[in-house]
């Protein structure tokens, strides 16, 4: 079996995560920021089998896409013109990164190390992905 990816699209980074290849369990991989994001994906997906790519879909409380939304569709279809045969499928994000802030408090993080907005992107990446992979089940 290939990994799953996730992608937490941001304007200046973007946190990514992956599966074992079993697609048990997501974890973080990185961040990186959103201007090296293709040549990232490139190098890895050369590197690693993916199966499919997941990016999150950030949208307002009401349901509404969020403003980030019309940035994600210009990745998108730069993804798909370096991918074509990779498959996207879009997950919506509501309140991962909220999630992402309480579970460094949970886990005991020092507040300086919770000022990290990379390690927020990672982790809201795994949560996108961990709930895909749970929602798939």
């Amino acid at each position: 079996m290939a990994r799953l990816l996730a992608i937490d699209y941001g304007t200046r980074r973007t946190g990514i995560a992956v599966t074992d290849e079993l697609q048990l369990i997501a974890s973080a991989l990185t961040t990186v920021p959103t201007e090296e994001l293709l040549q990232f994906l490139s190098n890895y997906l050369a590197e690693e089998e993916v199966e499919e790519v997941v990016v999150g879909e950030p949208r307002q409380k009401d349901g509404s896409h969020s403003e980030v939304e019309a940035d994600i569709q210009k990745f998108l279809e730069k993804f798909k013109e370096n991918f074509p045969e990779m498959k996207v499928v879009r997950a919506d994000e509501r309140f991962t990164s909220k999630l992402a802030f309480q579970s460094m408090i949970d886990s005991g993080m020092k507040k300086k190390q919770r000022r990290d907005k990379g390690m927020i992107d990672q982790i809201s990446a795994t949560l996108i992905l961990q709930d895909y992979l749970n929602r798939k089940r």
